[in-house]
């Protein structure tokens, strides 16, 4: 079956005279398994036989799916993986059609994720994903890992491990001026970007990417002399022209302005000038590019409109959703403009392991604890909570546990508190237990008892999926749509969790347009795969029309309605 299907990896050998960086609980990741993916829609056509892909799923299981097919075909990877800032990244959320004077229940703040990881759970983290998309590449591909000074010394020391320290190609220094200033010390005012190559033999189009001239930069014209640096003149014949330089590590690139087009109201959303950068350097037109920490979709955007293949991945719900609405957008404006060049437009839409419980891991935990009444522990480096006298671990959302889940768990146990109660009382389990999955191996509880069975632990497996229908976990939205004559009519939509956060009640919503980022509608759904040929995606400050002309043609209609807060209902109309 293709779900047992299993992949290994080539250990790297030892290299005499680096260092190695250990951390608590390093594990070697050897293997991965197959886990399957459901198409959920399709946007556009096949060009020279190939679509774009985008998957909602935690990118360890999104890779180990891409590595049946894609195997050393990747190249170009870039990614922007949480920093270990010790931060809680925050999407503001505001009705649209509101104006500038906002009241409390026009707006509010919701959290996308926790960028705050525990022991060493950041590096395994890391290193596990660094492996996959090692194996991913091909073998003139080259990787782009966004960082900080947060942890880019250790990520270099694992990257060094896991891909050879010979394939390390640069450390870029993005500079920009935006954020706050201090007076304590030198104000941080720059990211770093780490370079590697998959070998010695990898893409680099430095004519795609030449600076720009400056006093301080050699190749003037003319000899200049500037605070007493010398510049010399550049040779007629050479290919560089004259008012270009060869590139540079250090490249200065605004942050995106508030009132900019490409600007998503994602956190932590990067320029499209960056992403250009790196993508035109390291990949040709018709290449693939990857990125697994997809976020606003910056580097699929950017992928598109310069002829390159791309897929890309992240467990946020909500990023799934604004990169949706930003490729439809961008594939627009493709269409729409008079261009020789091959565009790889259309896009599909996949699920791993199909858990489309929560938007994010930080609303999924804190839906797990109010719906099973968990009393939370919010500083504990190994328990989340207390139930009925038993410790709470729950476990990685959107996909099943597996016994390397444990490990974690394993290495931050209290042993020294659990050899005392084992002392005082040797017939009774030191723990009980309580483990909340997302599915799980069917061995996951007897993989526990019996490697830690001198503790006689007493485990409990509460499994979501498996008990799903008990639990309250969130509001369903409502919505009336009803056909008049030729016309498609959505006459009401209410999205409860939206209006609980802002205090609405159905009675108090003067417009359901100002609660919807976008509407979708398949006229001919095949039962499967829904496939769009209405993209109500207007712009920031426009609402959707919620009328619309039905096709002679049509049969089973399907529509999607996605709110602020990038919760979706679908509904099919006959």
């Amino acid at each position: 079956m293709e779900g047992q299907m299993t992949f290994e990896f080539d250990k790297r050998p030892t290299i005499k005279g680096y260092p190695e960086l250990r951390w608590t609980g390093k594990r070697p990741y050897e293997s991965t398994q197959y886990y399957p993916a459901q198409l959920r829609e399709r946007y556009g056509e096949e060009t020279n036989g190939w679509i774009n892909k985008i998957f909602w799923g935690d990118n360890l299981q999104v890779m180990s799916h891409l590595l049946k097919e894609y195997r050393g075909k990747i190249d170009l990877i870039y990614i922007d993986p949480p920093f270990d800032s010790k931060a809680d990244y925050k999407k503001k959320i505001k009705m649209k059609n509101t104006g500038t004077a906002l009241s409390d229940t026009s707006t509010f703040e919701e959290k996308q994720y926790g960028d705050i990881w525990t022991n060493d759970e950041y590096l395994q983290f890391m290193y596990e994903r660094f492996i996959l998309i090692r194996e991913l590449l091909s073998e003139r591909g080259s990787l782009y890992v966004h960082c900080d000074w947060h942890k880019v010394h250790h990520l270099r020391m694992v990257l060094d491990e896991v891909f050879g320290p010979s394939n390390f190609r640069n450390e870029v220094i993005w500079w920009y001026l935006w954020g706050g200033r201090g007076k304590t010390q030198w104000n941080s005012k720059h990211d770093n970007i780490l370079f590697y190559s998959k070998s010695d033999n990898w893409t680099f189009n430095y004519m795609d990417v030449l600076d720009e001239h400056t006093l301080m930069t050699e190749g003037s014209k003319n000899r200049l002399n500037y605070a007493g640096a010398m510049v010399t003149t550049k040779s007629e014949n050479s290919e560089i022209p004259q008012d270009k330089v060869l590139p540079s590590d250090t490249w200065y690139i605004a942050t995106i302005n508030a009132m900019a087009k490409e600007k998503e109201n994602y956190p932590t959303q990067k320029p499209e000038e960056l992403l250009s950068k790196i993508i035109l350097a390291s990949s040709n037109p018709g290449d693939i590019v990857f990125d697994c920490f997809m976020g606003s979709g910056t580097t699929q955007a950017v992928a598109m409109k310069l002829g390159r293949r791309f897929i890309g991945a992240d467990i946020n719900l909500g990023s799934i959703q604004t990169t949706t609405k930003r490729l439809i957008n961008v594939a627009n404006e493709l269409n729409e403009s008079l261009q020789d060049d091959e565009k790889y437009i259309g896009f599909e839409v996949y699920n791993v392991n199909n858990y489309d419980f929560f938007r994010n891991p930080v609303e999924a935990r804190d839906l797990i604890i109010q719906a099973l009444e968990i009393q939370p522990f919010p500083q504990s480096d190994v328990w989340d909570g207390e139930l009925d006298g038993r410790m709470v671990k729950i476990m990685p959302v959107n996909r099943i546990a597996t016994k390397a889940d444990l490990e974690e768990l394993k290495a931050n146990l209290p042993y020294k508190t659990y050899e005392k109660r084992k002392a005082e009382n040797p017939t009774q389990p030191v723990e009980k237990i309580t483990i909340v999955c997302m599915g799980h191996e069917p061995d996951l509880k007897a993989s526990l008892e019996q490697e830690l069975s001198e503790y006689k632990l007493d485990i409990e497996i509460v499994d979501i999926l498996r008990d799903k229908k008990d639990l309250q976990l969130k509001r369903e939205a409502e919505a009336e749509i009803v056909k008049e004559g030729s016309k498609l009519v959505i006459r009401s939509f209410y999205p409860m969790n939206l209006m609980q956060k802002l205090s609405l009640q159905k009675e108090y919503v003067e417009d359901w347009r100002q609660l919807v980022e976008s509407i979708m509608i398949d006229w001919n759904y095949d039962g499967v795969v829904m496939q769009p040929t209405i993209t109500d995606v207007p712009d920031k400050k426009e609402i959707v029309s919620g009328i619309y002309d039905i096709p002679e043609d049509a049969g089973t209609i399907r529509v999607k309605i996605t709110d602020l807060l990038s919760e979706s209902l679908e509904m099919e109309v006959e």
